[in-house]
């Protein structure tokens, strides 16, 4: 429905509906006290509606239709236009005070981005990140983003540059809000990650939109959001709704064996942990439990434990064992790669010739 509403056009100045009204007395030759007279009322009331002190009522406008001529409805639409006209007047001059708070955000980037528009003025900018929180002011923000109750605050990354945190949040959640899912399902998102997880050793040109869709069916919205410039953050999970939940990636570190583990781990949240949970994962490690529980779920998942265990147990980290033991499980040899190196196994120069990078389709 929203999306079904234009912005109307808005003047840059309107003048006051008693100007009208003068014009008119001028063509039919009268004055301000002839109208008070036909109307029955105070010329002190004609004389402050003409210079716009007090408003044109309703009943009134039922009056200047009568004596002049001229619908009520112009009237009435006369004042309505015009008392918007002074509200975006008053609010353009508590939006100046605010200039200062625009500019903690990476303006430049996001509009380059086009996630928000380029206006001619800082106030006109303003107004239109406010439009793209869904928020009145800069109060309401920090109501949103910074009160104590969000759980993602309690990042490390999120606190030092939490405006641009928030505009990616934000993005996110805008997309995710437009992509169709199903009510979520916990038994059909566990066989869609199975249906996923097979796909690792394909290119993202060909799993991209089937993972999306495999998630949607499921009723979790997969989005890929790219990263804003100086944000070390790979993903986040949420619940839009306790029907809905959401994965949103940044392809931080672009090599697959991040993407796949980030998205795992991410899925993990998913089915572990409660719908009020927020969960931002950075380049930061961190020793929070259920960060711990979602690494594990994720390292096992892909690779399963006793296998890996006895992967290890041989020392044998070559090209050769690796491509083998991706071959058995049905796994993109990268992913191995990328547990050893993490694991401290293999040196993190060592077969990276085996981890291919991801990118951005669109």
């Amino acid at each position: 429905m929203a999306n079904d509403i234009k912005n109307e056009y808005k003047p840059s100045t309107i003048s006051k509906p008693g100007l009208t009204i003068l014009d008119l007395l001028e063509e039919k030759g009268w004055t301000q006290t002839s109208l008070a007279h036909r109307m029955g009322r105070p010329i002190n009331k004609i004389n402050e509606i003409i210079k716009g002190k007090i408003s044109i009522t309703p009943g009134t406008a039922i009056q200047l239709e009568r004596v002049l001529g001229v619908p009520s409805s112009f009237w009435n639409n006369r004042q309505k236009r015009y008392d918007e006209f002074l509200a975006y007047e008053k609010e353009k001059e508590k939006l100046s005070k605010n200039i200062g708070w625009l500019k903690k955000f990476p303006i430049n980037e996001i509009i380059k981005l086009k996630w928000i528009e380029k206006k001619e003025s800082d106030i006109e900018q303003l107004s239109e990140l406010l439009n793209f929180f869904c928020i009145s002011s800069p109060d309401e923000w920090s109501n949103v983003w910074m009160s104590p109750e969000v759980s993602y605050k309690q990042s490390k990354a999120f606190i030092r540059k939490p405006e641009a945190n928030s505009v990616w949040l934000r993005k996110g959640e805008l997309e995710a809000q437009n992509l169709s899912c199903n009510l979520f399902n916990r038994n059909q998102f566990i066989q869609a990650l199975k249906s996923i997880r097979d796909l690792t050793t394909t290119e993202p040109e060909y799993f991209e939109s089937i993972i999306v869709e495999l998630c949607a069916k499921a009723g979790v919205a997969l989005i890929f959001i790219q990263r804003l410039k100086g944000l070390p953050v790979y993903g986040i999970t949420k619940w839009i709704n306790p029907k809905k939940a959401m994965i949103q990636l940044s392809l931080y570190r672009k090599f697959e064996d991040y993407f796949w583990f980030t998205f795992f781990h991410e899925a993990a949240h998913i089915l572990l942990h409660g719908k009020s949970d927020i969960f931002i994962e950075t380049k930061s490690p961190s020793d929070n439990r259920k960060e711990l529980e979602a690494d594990m779920s994720a390292s096992n998942f892909l690779i399963p434990i006793k296998l890996w265990k006895k992967f290890i147990t041989s020392a044998k980290f070559t090209e050769k064992s690796i491509l083998d033991l991706a071959d058995k499980i049905n796994l993109c040899p990268g992913i191995i790669v990328g547990r050893l190196q993490r694991e401290n196994l293999i040196e993190y120069k060592q077969m990276n010739h085996l981890r291919r990078k991801f990118d951005f389709i669109n």
